[in-house]
C-alpha cells in the first residue's frame, strides 16, 4: 500500500522503506542508505559544510543550521557511521566541549548521540555517558533544569533525548552499563503513557502531537514511539500515543508535513502536503504496534 509512491522520494525515506516496510535484505537496505551522503536532502547538508569542518556559524547556535544540529539531521536521514564529514564534525564538537565548564545535560546528550551514531572515537566519551546516568531523577526521567544534587521533574525533552543517547551508547558497545537507567527511564515515560500529564492525564505538551520532520530538541509522540521501537520495548501502556499517530493519517493513508520549529533552516525537507518522510515513520509505527 503506496509503497511506490514512497519509493519515488529521497534516499533517506527510501531506505527505511525498504527496512521497515518492504523487510528487503540488509545489503539492499545498507546499498540504498549509503545514497544519502550522495543524492538528496543528506548530500545537500553535506554541501553546506565549512572548511573549518563545521555547519553554520557555530557548534550549538543559531539553531538549527549550527554543526551540532546538523550532524542530528545527518543521522535522522542516515547517514552511515563513519562519513569523513560528520567524524570532522564531531571532532570540532569535542573541542568546544573540553571548554564547556559544566555538562549541560541536554546538550550532552546529544553530543554523545551524535558521537555514537557518527562512528567518532571520542576519549571522554566514557565519562560524559557516566554524567548522564548521574544526572537522572528520582521519577526515572531527566530535566536540563537540575543542577548538582537537586531533583526535579523529568522534563520530557531531556529525558527522550538522554534515552536516545544512552540507546546509541549501548548500540556501540560502550563499556559503561546503562540499561538500569535507561529502564528507569522508559517507565518514566510510560508511567505517562507516553505523553500525558502526570497530574491531570491531559496533553502534558500541546506542541508534542505535532510531528516535525525534524524534531530537533523537543519531544513529541512520533519521536517517543521511535525510541521505544527502536529498543524494541511494546508496552500497553503506548496505545493512547499510537491512537495519536493513527488518527493523523489523512483518508488518502498518508501523514502530512509539519511546519519546522521557529528558526533559520537550511532548506525545507518537504512542501506543505502529503510527506513520504512522516507517512513512512508513522507507518513503520504502525506495522510494529500492530505485528502479532
Amino acid at each position: 500500500m503506496d509503497e511506490q509512491w514512497l519509493l519515488e522520494g529521497d534516499p533517506a525515506v527510501r531506505w527505511r522503506v525498504l527496512r521497515d516496510l518492504i523487510g528487503a535484505s540488509d545489503e539492499a537496505v545498507r546499498a540504498e542508505r549509503a545514497r544519502v551522503a550522495a543524492e538528496g536532502w543528506g548530500a545537500r547538508l553535506l554541501k553546506e559544510q565549512n572548511a573549518e569542518g563545521g555547519w553554520g556559524e557555530g557548534d550549538y547556535s543559531p539553531k538549527w543550521t549550527s554543526t551540532t544540529y546538523t550532524l542530528l539531521r545527518l543521522i535522522w536521514l542516515g547517514l552511515l557511521p563513519g562519513h569523513p564529514a560528520a567524524l570532522q564534525g564531531c571532532e570540532r564538537l569535542w573541542e568546544w566541549r573540553s571548554r564547556w565548564r559544566s555538562p549541560e545535560t541536554c546538550v550532552a546528550a546529544i553530543l554523545v548521540r551524535v558521537t555514537c551514531d557518527s562512528g567518532y572515537p571520542a576519549g571522554g566519551l566514557d565519562a560524559l555517558v557516566a554524567h548522564l546516568i548521574e544526572r537522572q531523577q528520582k521519577d526515572g526521567g531527566w530535566n536540563c533544569q537540575s543542577k548538582g544534587g537537586e531533583d526535579r521533574h523529568g522534563s520530557f525533552h531531556t529525558s527522550v533525548l538522554t534515552l536516545e543517547a544512552l540507546e546509541a551508547y549501548a548500540g556501540r558497545g560502550g563499556p559503561i552499563g546503562t540499561g538500569a537507567a535507561a529502564a528507569r527511564g522508559r517507565e518514566f515515560f510510560l508511567e505517562h503513557r507516553l505523553y500525558q500529564s502526570h497530574r491531570t492525564g491531559e496533553v502534558a505538551i500541546p506542541a508534542s502531537l505535532r510531528f516535525p520532520a525534524f524534531p530537533e530538541w523537543h519531544f513529541d509522540v512520533l519521536r517517543g514511539l521511535e525510541y521505544f521501537r527502536a529498543c524494541g520495548v511494546r508496552d500497553e501502556r503506548l496505545g493512547d500515543a499510537v491512537d495519536i499517530v493513527r488518527s493523523r493519517r489523512t483518508k488518502q493513508g498518508r501523514w502530512s508535513t509539519y511546519s519546522p520549529y521557529a528558526g533559520k533552516q537550511f532548506f525545507a525537507l518537504e512542501p506543505p502536503g502529503p510527506s513520504r518522510w512522516n507517512t513512512t515513520r508513522a507507518r513503520a509505527i504502525l506495522k510494529w504496534w500492530e505485528s502479532p
